[in-house]
């Protein structure tokens, strides 16, 4: 019996020994368990944070690849945009929206606002009811006549408000109808503003400037378009590519070359030059534009200074004729670019300016219509007036005041003035040949070419060519290339403003005969 109870315990005891081991096992094998579960769990947060930063890379280079794409394509892309303004786009409507606010909507006072609730059957039986109900109507007929009293200003100051609204948009859209008008019948003024409306509507990236000046030459149909372009670093990333390294933890940079860089700066540049001129040339027709001069500049601080400067690296001067024969959509933009004959800088990147085809600043528009009757009042002399030894004591002392040192003049033929001066600069100065012409019609090229010849004979280092009418398509095509500078009659005047102090104009009488009419232009 006691051997028996003796065996029972111990058969409990080896029981409650093994629960308890396996007890043991058990929570060793559960945390063991955890344990793995917290490591998977550490693994997959890796994995998903290296999954994120592969991600965040593979966007930047997204990023990167479409900027790159919108810079190389800046040409290409604008082909499928229509330049021309829309100009019925420009007038207004009348809009009510516009007024101030307390003035949109006013609303006249309802007089049953203001009365009391008629007293019923009952009501009138109440002490007191009806001498409170008279109190109430007075005094709603006072409230009454008070916001009335401020109805009727709101609704006259509304009145005015809208008056003034109509005559404005009636004002402006007489402005865009005299615009319009002003267009067709090919006014300066009017074709300066289209055109800067056309540059203005030209969309490029948000970190480009949108800086530019228009001007209009009439007599040669010639628009001037001065445009700030971007800087290296406005146009070009600094990166070629982002890389994530694990062992650091961090995205890097590669840098791109500096060759890399400038290669497409020149090509951005080049690409907003030709980009521009053909949203001249396409932007209107019948068109009043033959030539488009760009003069594309940089606004930057200049490092040995710390000064702003604005140097020239772009301009170039091209025909309609001319720029119709490129396909722009498969041309190299900077060979374009020399292939007409622009003046191109050396080192864009590096501010190295070049002297622009044409000053913008010389697209002048002095001249008086000759039907105007305050042309007679006008107390300016006319070059067209001067008797020949006048006009060319006026070239002679020009150019002079310019810095020209002139060692002979002499009367053309044409009753014009040829001039031989020295431009005393080193290494850029050298003998120049002048030739001024009192032209009322355009100066042909056989002029140009006859400058040229002068200028072999002298051995000159450049000719200039002025006159007071302007120049045909045949000139400005013979010219190019050439150390020849055209100036029209526009550009007379400035610089007889500028460098003389003379402020002249242009009108030729009725009956003026050109001495030698050029019909070549």
């Amino acid at each position: 019996m006691a051997r028996s109870f003796t065996a029972a315990l111990k058969g409990v005891a080896r029981a409650s020994a093994q629960a308890h081991r396996a007890s043991v096992r058990a929570q060793v094998a559960h945390g063991r368990a955890m344990e793995r579960q917290a490591r998977a769990n550490v693994r997959a947060a890796r994995q998903e944070y290296l999954e994120d930063r592969a991600v965040e890379v593979l966007e930047l280079n997204e990023d990167l690849d479409a900027l790159n794409d919108e810079l190389n394509g800046l040409l290409v892309d604008s082909l499928a945009n229509r330049s021309s303004v829309d100009i019925a786009a420009l007038r207004k409507v009348l809009d009510l929206s516009e007024l101030p606010r307390a003035l949109q909507a006013i609303r006249k006072p309802n007089p049953a606002d203001f009365a009391p609730k008629p007293l019923g059957l009952m009501d009138k039986l109440v002490p007191g009811a009806a001498k409170r109900f008279e109190n109430d109507r007075a005094k709603g007929e006072r409230q009454l006549q008070v916001a009335m009293e401020e109805y009727d200003f709101l609704a006259s100051k509304r009145a005015s408000a809208v008056e003034a609204l109509v005559a404005s948009v009636d004002m402006h859209n007489a402005e865009i109808d005299a615009f319009e008008v002003g267009l067709k019948q090919g006014d300066p003024d009017a074709i300066k503003a289209y055109f800067e409306l056309v540059l203005a509507n030209s969309e490029y990236p948000d970190a480009f400037p949108s800086s530019h000046r228009v001007g209009y030459v009439p007599e040669s149909r010639q628009l001037i378009v001065d445009l700030q372009l971007p800087t290296l670093k406005q146009a070009t990333p600094a990166v070629e590519r982002y890389t994530f390294v694990k062992s650091a933890d961090e995205i890097r940079e590669k840098s791109r070359s500096e060759k890399s860089r400038k290669e497409q700066y020149l090509g951005v540049i080049s690409q907003i030059a030709l980009r521009s001129v053909n949203e001249v040339f396409s932007a209107l027709e019948p068109s009043a534009v033959d030539l488009v001069v760009f003069n594309g500049f940089v606004a930057a601080i200049d490092p040995a200074t710390g000064k702003e400067v604005r140097p020239y690296v772009i301009s170039l001067r091209v025909h309609r004729d001319a720029f119709a024969g490129l396909e722009l959509r498969s041309v190299d933009p900077a060979a374009c670019l020399k292939r007409l004959h622009a003046a191109v800088s050396r080192s864009p990147d590096e501010l190295a300016a070049i002297k622009p085809v044409v000053d913008i600043n010389m697209a002048d528009p002095r001249f008086i219509d000759e039907q105007d009757v305050l042309a007679m009042l006008d107390s300016r002399p006319n070059l067209m007036d001067l008797t020949p030894g006048e006009f060319e004591s006026l070239i002679t002392n020009l150019f002079q005041s310019m810095g020209l040192e002139t060692k002979l003049t002499q009367a053309s033929r044409d009753g014009g003035v040829d001039c031989v001066a020295f431009d005393p600069r080193p290494v850029l100065g050298g003998k120049v040949v002048v030739q001024a012409k009192r032209y009322k019609n355009t100066v042909g090229v056989s002029a140009v070419r006859d400058l040229f010849g002068t200028m072999h004979n002298e051995g000159a280092s450049k000719g200039i060519l002025v006159t007071t009418s302007g120049y045909g398509k045949a000139a400005f095509d013979f010219a190019g290339g050439k150390p020849i500078e055209l100036l029209s009659g526009s550009n007379l005047l400035y610089l007889l403003k500028e460098h003389a102090g003379i402020d002249a104009i242009i009108e030729a009488p009725d009956d003026w005969k050109d001495p030698v009419l050029d019909v070549s232009s």
